[in-house]
């Protein structure tokens, strides 16, 4: 390949749930991100979808949100989403047009105002109000805030999308091509649901599990003729006393500590799942690299 005027960086998607995230990097990458990468995943490997072409390479990283957190996982959630934005080379606001700006938005825009990182306001759901209404809404938002950039799109349908991916390429330095052509996505979500589905263990479990439990998810992928996605997953623990804890009676427990994460999880990729859970003993994981590893506690990164 010629890399010579050949444009890459990397372009974080931020927002409030539900605003059409997930359905906008399905209309980038032209095929649904339900289809996952089985490459392990680590906490810094947050990849979420790869656009490739003649002139450059877009690496598209969708955060798990900006919000207030009310629990520690949403602290780390709130984290690494304000970590992305001091590391991506654009960001990409994007707010649903038709509910306007409300007390969410304001609280992305103020955490924008602490990162140097060009943004872009996209306001997605264009094809569901009238023309009238947008010009006014663009004036409420670009008074809180100077953005690079503003493109009012529909990710459902696809409108304005292709002027979308000029104008990031148009603010893209000459860069290398981070990954093969092929490569379409690592999808991060991975690391991010295993969390959701332990942090609902320990609080239904309280004091009875300690902090020796880890969530591996094993597979993921869309269900034929269904617009679900399967999630199975394995927790872990060192014993067999906490094997019997996690299930419950009769399976109560894990069927409850299922619904609680499903639901989360669900909000973050915004489609419906069908969560499936196991429980395993692996005696003494924690100080395994073999298992450090393949839950995502990678020595090396840290």
């Amino acid at each position: 390949m010629d890399n010579e005027n050949y444009k890459s960086g990397f372009v974080a998607l931020i927002g409030r749930p539900n605003v059409g995230k997930s359905t906008l990097l399905n209309q980038l990458l032209g095929q649904k991100i339900a289809i996952m990468s089985d490459k392990p995943q680590t906490t810094r490997n947050r990849v979420q979808g790869v656009y490739t072409e003649e002139r450059g390479q877009i690496v598209f990283i969708d955060t798990p949100g900006i919000h207030k957190p009310k629990h520690r996982l949403g602290d780390f959630m709130s984290k690494v989403a304000q970590t992305t934005l001091r590391e991506v080379d654009l960001v990409l606001f994007l707010v649903d047009a038709k509910e306007g700006k409300g007390a969410g938005d304001n609280f992305i825009i103020e955490r924008l105002k602490g990162v140097d990182t060009p943004v872009f306001l996209i306001l997605n759901k264009i094809d569901e109000i009238h023309p009238d209404e947008l010009l006014p809404l663009i004036a409420s938002y670009q008074k809180e805030f100077n953005f690079d950039e503003v493109i009012p799109v529909s990710a459902l349908e696809g409108n304005n999308v292709p002027t979308l991916v000029d104008q990031a390429f148009n603010r893209l330095e000459d860069g290398p091509q981070f990954y093969p052509d092929d490569h379409i996505t690592d999808h991060p979500e991975r690391f991010l649901m295993s969390e959701m589905i332990r942090e609902k263990a320990l609080h239904l479990t309280r004091e009875e599990i300690p902090h020796s439990l880890a969530v591996e998810i094993e597979q993921i992928k869309p269900r034929e003729n269904s617009d679900t996605v399967y999630v199975g997953a394995v927790i872990v623990v060192e014993r067999s006393s906490q094997k019997g804890i996690i299930i419950g009676r009769q399976g109560k427990m894990l069927k409850e500590i299922g619904q609680l994460a499903r639901e989360d999880i669900q909000n973050m990729l915004g489609t419906k799942i069908f969560l499936e859970l196991w429980v395993k003993v692996e005696k003494d994981w924690r100080n395994k690299p073999k298992y450090l590893k393949e839950f995502g506690y990678d020595q090396d990164e840290y």
